[in-house]
């Protein structure tokens, strides 16, 4: 039985956007061997994953043309989506309260809330801040009543 024109310019795509799909892959993966940096190598282990795997995917749907094929794939194409972008800002952010984190940032958000919260797991005091007594001031400079 030879398969229609349809089917094989299909078939051609799939293989295309495989090939394409695995191809990201593989600099994503080199960037995160040769990069110096955890954020660095964060980014270049979800960006590049994120769109390989959605071209894999899409690929494999275009060879197998199924509904039940094309049901499961965007639930993994969903799920890889959602997942790997979190885990790799997770993986970040742990990275930064640990001090694992050596760049010079043009902004950094974290600054302000870890070194507000000195309580807290991972804080960190200002480098330029005046060390202040535990007490909490009121207004005039004394105690805080009630505090």
């Amino acid at each position: 039985m030879n398969p229609t024109p349809w089917a094989q310019a299909a078939d051609t795509a799939g293989a295309l956007l495989v090939f394409l799909g695995a191809a990201i892959c593989l600099l994503g993966s080199i960037g995160m061997v040769k990069l110096p940096e955890v954020l660095s190598r964060s980014h270049a282990s979800t960006k590049p994953q994120a769109l390989g795997i959605l071209l894999v995917l899409v690929g494999v749907e275009l060879r197998l043309r199924t509904g039940n094929d094309a049901g499961t794939l965007a639930l993994i194409i969903f799920f890889q989506l959602m997942t790997g972008p979190v885990a790799s800002h997770l993986v970040a952010r742990s990275a930064y309260r640990i001090g694992g984190v050596h760049a010079d940032l043009l902004f950094d958000d974290l600054d302000d809330q870890l070194s507000e919260e000195p309580g807290m797991p991972g804080s960190r005091p200002r480098p330029n801040a005046a060390p202040e007594d535990s007490a909490p001031k009121g207004p005039e400079g004394g105690p805080r009543p009630g505090g």
